[in-house]
C-alpha cells in the first residue's frame, strides 16, 4: 500500500496498527483527533520521531485541521504555538511541509537540515524570517515557498553567498517594511510566480526580475511604495500574462511601447497610481487581454480607438477616476465580450453612446460622475445580462424608462442626481430580483405604485424628488430592507403600521415630508434600528417610551456581517450610497463603514406632546438626539446623564420646565448642547469639562436661567431699585373705596377666567402648566438664592 486516507476519528486507527504498512508514502488524515493527550505546541519532538520512524518510506504525511499536534507536512489550521523544535533536523526525506495558519514563531533555523525539501509553506504564522532566505540556502530542491503574513527582516550584514536553489513560486506578502527587494531574488532564473504584495518595497519597478526569468507568469506587486518610471524590460516577455502593480506611487507616464513589450498579457493592473498623459494605444496591440484596470490615476485625453477594436477577449474594462474627456465611445466598438465596464469619475460628455449596444453581455457598466446628457438610450433593454446600472451624477434628463421594468436582471439601479423626471415606473413592480434602488436628487413625481415591493431588495434611496400621496402598501414586503430614505419628498397620511414588518431595517429616514398622525408603536419592534429621521413633519402625540436604536457592538454578529457584506459586496455601489443625517445643528452625508457605525434619532420640527420619556437612559449608545422644535413640556429627565456615547443633544424650542440636571456634565463626549428657548430655571450647569465649550447660544430664551456663561446667579433676582417706592400723596386716597373696587375687580376677573377655562379645555391645560411651571421656577429660585443652605439639606 503506497496511501491511506482516513477522515474522521471513527477510523480507530492507531500507531502500532499503522506499522503494518512499511511501505507507506503519503497518509491523509483530515478531522481526526488522534491523541487529545498532546497539547498544543511542538516543543516536543518525541512523539514526532516516534511516528515517522514507524514509515521509513513516508515522504508526505497530511495532517489538515487535526487536532494531534506533531509531525509533518500538511498541518494547517491547528492553533500550533511555540517555536520550531530542533528535531526537525531529523525530517530529511520530506519533500513537502506546510505549517501554514498556526500560531508559530521564532526563526526558521531548524528547516536548514530538509535537503529533501521542494515545496515550503509558513505563511500566516509569526516566524521572522531573514529577507536573504539564509537558512535555505542548501536546500538545492526548493521550488516553492510561500511565507505570507510574517516577518520579514533585514540582515545586518547581507549574505555573501549564492543561494543553491532556483525558484519557481515565491510568496512573501504582506510581511512588514521590508523596504527592499529581498537580495536572493537577484540570483533567480527560473520563477514563474512572484507575489510580494504589502510589503512597502521603496525602490523602482523590477524590470531586472524580467529580464532574469524569461518563463516568468505572474508578477503582483500591489500595495508597495514603488515609484518613479515604470521602466519595461528590453526585450519583449511573452510569457508574461498576469501584472499587477496597483496602489504604488508611479507617477510619469505610461509607456508608449508597453503593448509590444508585454504583448501576452491577460490581466494587467496599475490602478491607484499617479500615471498622467494619455493611453498608449500600444495595449491594442494586446491581443489576448482579458481585464483591464488604469483607474484612478491621472490620465487625460480620450479613449484610444485601437483600445477599443477588436479586443474580443476583453471581459472587464476600468478607467475610473482619472481625467479623460470627450466622447466616450466612437461608432466604431467591438467589445462584444466585455462583461463589466467602469467609466465613472471623469469628464465624458454627449449622449451614452450606441455603439455600446453591442456589448450585449454586460452585466456591470458604470458611467457615473461624468458630464453625459441626453436621455437613456433605448437599446439598454436589450441587455438581459445587465446586472448593475450606474448613471448617477450626470446631467440626465427625460423620463425613468418604464422599459426597464423589462429587464430582469437588475439587481442595482443607480441614477441618483440627475434631472430624471416623470412618474415612478408602475412597470419597476416587475424588478423582482431588485436589491439597490437610488433615483435620489430628480424630478420624480407622482405616488409610489403599491405593488412595488421588491422581496430581495436591501436599500432604497428616493429623497429629494416630489414624491406626493401616502405609501400605502409599497415596501410592505421588502423585509430584509437595510435603508429607506424617502426623505425631502411631498409624502402625506401616516407613518403605515406594517413598517413594523421591515424587521432587518436600520436606517429610516421620513424627514421633511408632510406625514401626520402619532409615531407608530411598531418602531419599537425593529430590533436593528440605527437611525430614525423623522424631523420636519406634522408628527402629534407623543414620544413611544418604548422608541429604541442599537449599534454595532449591541446587536448579533450575524447582523454585523449581513449590513457589512452589503456595504462592502464585490462589484456593488452600495457602499457609495449617501445618508444624510443632522448631527450638531448641520448636515452631514454618511456613507459606507463610518453609516454602520452611527446612530440617532431626529424628531425635531413635528408637533410633539407630552414629557421627555425617562426611558431615554435605554439609548445608551446613541450618538445624536435631537428633539427640538416640539412643544414637549416637562423636566429634562436625569436619564439623559446615562447617554455616555452621546455627542449632539439638542432639547432647544419647546416648554420644558425646571432645573437642568447637574448630572449632564458627566457626558464628557458630548461637544454640541441647545436647550435654548425653553422655560428652564434655575443654575446652569458646572462650567467644566465638555460644558466648558457651550456659549451663551446654549441657553437663550430662559429668562430664568443663571450661571456661566450666563449671568452670575447671585445677581439675578430682582433689582431693589426697580421696586415701587411709598408716596405721601397715598393718603388722599380713599383706601374704603380702594378696597371695594379692587374687590370686585378681582372676583370678576377671577370669575372671567373660570368661564373661560370651563368653555375651553386648551387654554385651561395651558392655564394650569403656566402657573404649575412659574410655582416650580420661583419655588427653584428660592432654593438656590434665597434661603439658607441647612434649610434644603434634608437628613444629610
Amino acid at each position: 500500500m503506497y496511501y491511506l486516507i482516513c477522515t474522521d476519528a471513527g477510523c480507530n486507527v492507531s500507531l502500532q496498527s499503522l506499522d503494518l504498512f512499511p511501505s507507506l508514502k503519503t497518509l491523509y488524515l483530515y478531522g481526526f483527533s488522534f491523541n487529545d493527550s498532546y497539547s498544543q505546541t511542538i516543543s516536543d519532538c518525541n512523539f514526532w520521531l516516534q511516528s515517522l520512524d514507524l514509515f521509513p518510506s513516508l515522504k508526505i504525511l497530511f495532517l489538515d485541521e487535526v487536532n494531534f499536534n506533531d509531525s509533518h507536512l500538511v498541518m494547517t489550521n491547528n492553533n500550533l504555538e511555540g517555536t520550531l523544535p530542533e528535531c526537525f533536523s531529523n525530517f530529511t526525506f520530506l519533500e513537502s511541509l506546510d505549517l501554514s495558519s498556526n500560531q508559530l514563531s521564532g526563526d526558521v533555523s531548524a528547516l536548514k537540515s530538509l535537503t529533501s525539501l521542494i515545496a515550503l509553506r509558513l505563511s500566516n504564522n509569526y516566524f521572522k524570517i531573514p529577507s536573504s532566505l539564509g537558512p535555505f540556502f542548501n536546500l538545492s530542491k526548493l521550488k516553492q515557498f510561500n511565507a505570507d503574513n510574517n516577518t520579514i527582516y533585514i540582515e545586518s550584514e547581507m549574505q555573501p553567498l549564492v543561494p543553491r536553489f532556483q525558484l519557481n513560486h515565491i510568496s512573501l506578502s504582506s510581511c512588514g517594511d521590508v523596504g527592499q527587494f529581498p537580495h536572493f531574488l537577484f540570483h533567480q532564473y527560473e520563477l514563474r510566480q512572484v507575489y510580494l504584495s504589502n510589503n512597502n518595497l521603496r525602490e523602482g519597478f523590477p524590470n531586472w526580475l524580467l529580464n532574469n526569468n524569461a518563463n516568468l507568469e505572474r508578477l503582483v506587486l500591489a500595495n508597495n511604495s514603488l515609484q518613479g518610471h515604470f521602466e519595461l524590460p528590453f526585450l519583449p516577455h511573452t510569457d508574461l500574462s498576469y501584472l499587477d502593480v496597483s496602489e504604488n506611487s508611479f507617477y510619469r507616464k505610461l509607456p508608449i511601447d508597453i503593448g509590444e513589450k508585454l504583448p501576452s498579457l491577460l490581466f494587467l493592473n496599475i490602478s491607484k497610481n499617479q500615471f498622467h498623459g494619455s493611453i498608449p494605444s500600444s495595449i491594442g496591440d494586446m491581443n489576448f487581454l482579458k481585464a483591464l484596470d488604469l483607474s484612478n490615476n491621472q490620465l487625460s485625453g480620450g479613449l484610444p480607438e485601437h483600445l477599443t477594436m477588436g479586443r474580443f477577449s476583453l471581459t472587464s474594462l476600468a478607467l475610473s477616476n482619472n481625467k479623460l474627456q470627450g466622447q466616450m465611445f466612437s461608432s466604431n466598438v467591438n467589445l462584444t465580450k466585455l462583461r463589466e465596464l467602469h467609466l465613472d469619475g471623469n469628464h465624458f460628455s454627449g449622449k451614452i453612446p450606441d455603439s455600446l449596444s453591442n456589448c450585449s453581455f454586460l452585466s456591470t457598466l458604470d458611467l457615473s460622475n461624468n458630464v453625459l446628457s441626453g436621455e437613456i438610450p433605448r437599446w439598454m433593454e436589450n441587455m438581459s445580462s445587465l446586472s448593475t446600472l450606474d448613471l448617477s451624477n450626470n446631467e440626465l434628463s427625460g423620463d425613468i424608462p418604464r422599459w426597464m421594468g423589462s429587464m430582469s436582471s437588475l439587481e442595482e439601479i443607480v441614477m441618483a442626481n440627475n434631472h430624471l423626471e416623470g412618474p415612478f415606473p408602475k412597470e419597476f413592480c416587475h424588478l423582482n430580483h431588485l436589491k439597490l434602488l437610488d433615483l435620489s436628487v430628480n424630478n420624480i413625481s407622482g405616488s409610489l405604485p403599491s405593488c412595488f415591493s421588491p422581496l430581495w431588495i436591501s436599500q432604497v434611496h428616493l429623497s429629494r424628488n416630489k414624491l406626493e400621496g401616502p405609501l400605502k402598501n409599497a415596501f410592505r414586503n421588502s423585509t430584509i430592507l437595510v435603508t429607506l430614505d424617502l426623505s425631502n419628498n411631498h409624502l402625506t397620511g401616516k407613518i403605515p403600521n406594517w413598517i413594523g414588518n421591515l424587521s432587518q431595517l436600520s436606517y429610516l429616514l421620513l424627514n421633511n415630508n408632510h406625514f401626520e398622525g402619532g409615531i407608530p408603536v411598531q418602531l419599537c419592534t425593529l430590533g436593528h434600528l440605527s437611525l430614525i429621521d423623522l424631523s420636519n413633519n406634522n408628527l402629534s402625540g407623543t414620544i413611544p417610551p418604548c422608541l429604541k436604536i442599537t449599534t454595532l457592538n449591541e446587536i448579533s454578529q450575524e447582523y454585523v456581517r449581513y449590513v457589512t457584506d452589503i456595504a462592502q459586496a464585490p462589484n456593488s455601489f452600495s457602499i457609495d450610497e449617501p445618508v444624510e443625517f443632522t448631527v450638531k445643528s448641520m448636515s452631514y452625508s454618511y456613507k459606507g463603514i463610518v453609516l454602520t457605525c452611527l446612530s440617532g434619532i431626529d424628531l425635531s420640527c413635528n408637533k410633539l406632546t407630552g414629557e421627555i420619556p425617562s426611558e431615554v437612559k435605554n439609548l445608551r449608545n446613541i450618538y445624536a438626539l435631537n428633539l427640538s422644535h416640539n412643544n414637549l413640556i416637562g423636566p429634562i429627565p436625569l436619564a439623559f446623564s446615562n447617554l455616555k456615547q452621546i455627542e449632539s443633544l439638542d432639547l432647544s424650542h419647546n416648554n420644558l420646565s425646571r432645573k437642568i440636571p447637574p448630572q449632564l456634565v458627566e457626558l464628557y463626549r458630548l461637544s454640541y448642547f441647545s436647550v435654548a428657548y425653553n422655560n428652564l430655571c434655575g443654575s446652569t450647569p458646572a462650567w467644566t469639562a465638555q460644558f466648558a465649550t457651550f456659549d451663551e447660544s446654549s441657553y437663550v430664551g430662559n429668562p430664568l436661567l443663571c450661571g456661566e456663561p450666563l449671568k452670575d446667579c447671585s445677581t439675578s433676582g430682582p433689582s431693589a431699585s426697580l421696586l415701587p417706592k411709598a408716596s405721601p400723596e397715598n393718603g388722599l386716597i380713599d383706601m374704603i373705596s380702594f378696597y371695594v373696587t379692587f374687590a370686585v375687580s378681582y372676583v370678576m376677573a377671577i370669575l372671567s377666567i373660570a368661564c373661560v377655562l370651563y368653555i375651553n379645555p386648551y387654554w385651561r391645560q395651558a392655564w394650569f402648566y403656566y402657573v404649575g411651571a412659574i410655582s416650580n421656577c420661583c419655588y427653584y429660585f428660592l432654593e438656590d438664592h434665597i434661603l439658607p443652605k441647612w434649610l434644603h439639606c434634608g437628613n444629610m
